[in-house]
């Protein structure tokens, strides 16, 4: 039997607990009738940032985009609770797609570029396989110009994420932090952001992959349902 897999993320929980807690508690109990606007800062990014050790701790896996996750969240709270002015949420939500994009780049001239984490692991792709066929055929050298090709492709993602955050951010952020106007603000920009700017976003990398499995098919001739991990064992027999 193979090496059994690091555990698979709950989708579920992670969408609460990232998204759905925080904005119900910044939007329905930062009123000084509950719990008033720090406290339901503090406790809002509580979610993300327990669900991101909790995470942690179960599949003992880390990467930049975790890292940069947290420092998120971490941003947001300290902005609201040293109630500065709401331009550094601005700052905040176009720097860090900006920060992923760059790193996206500079880690081609890596042994790990990042669009492998991102796109090609062997969580989701058997990576065994496709290497041993690229081996066979002569293929790598082609298969790293694909490679580059689509960490360009994914780049571009972050670029127009990091344009359509400081849209979203600089039209709806406009109160101080540590104000009940903050929270709900802070509430409305998260709900906006995976509506305007992940679906836009999500094509451009969905982009990307099918130019991946497009390539892995031309090179290699291993179809997207043998190269998935487990697509095999749907197979009917």
């Amino acid at each position: 039997m193979p090496a059994e897999q690091a555990k698979r993320e709950n989708m579920l929980v992670n969408l609460g607990c990232n998204l759905l807690i925080p904005i119900l508690i910044l939007s329905k109990l930062s009123s000084d009738e509950w719990l008033g606007a720090q406290n339901a800062l503090l406790l809002a990014i509580a979610f993300p940032l327990g669900y991101g050790i909790y995470d942690w701790s179960q599949r003992r896996t880390i990467n930049l985009i975790s890292i940069l996750g947290l420092l998120n969240v971490l941003i947001t709270g300290i902005v609201g609770l040293l109630e500065l002015a709401g331009i550094w949420i601005v700052v905040k939500e176009t720097s860090i797609p900006l920060l992923i994009g760059v790193f996206v780049l500079i880690s081609m001239k890596t042994e790990k570029p990042l669009v492998k984490q991102f796109i090609y692991n062997d969580q989701v792709i058997d990576v065994p396989k496709i290497e041993a066929e690229l081996e066979a055929r002569d293929k790598k050298a082609e298969f790293e110009k694909l490679f580059e090709k689509c960490s360009y492709i994914m780049a571009f993602s972050f670029l127009v994420s990091a344009i359509l955050n400081f849209v979203v951010a600089k039209l709806i952020v406009t109160a101080p932090g540590g104000t009940q106007e903050f929270n709900e603000q802070i509430a409305k920009m998260t709900g906006l952001s995976y509506i305007v700017i992940a679906i836009p976003t999500s094509i451009i990398s969905f982009f990307a992959m099918y130019q991946l499995f497009k390539g892995i098919k031309a090179l290699t001739g291993i179809g997207f349902m043998d190269a998935v991990q487990g697509a095999e064992e749907g197979k009917p027999k």
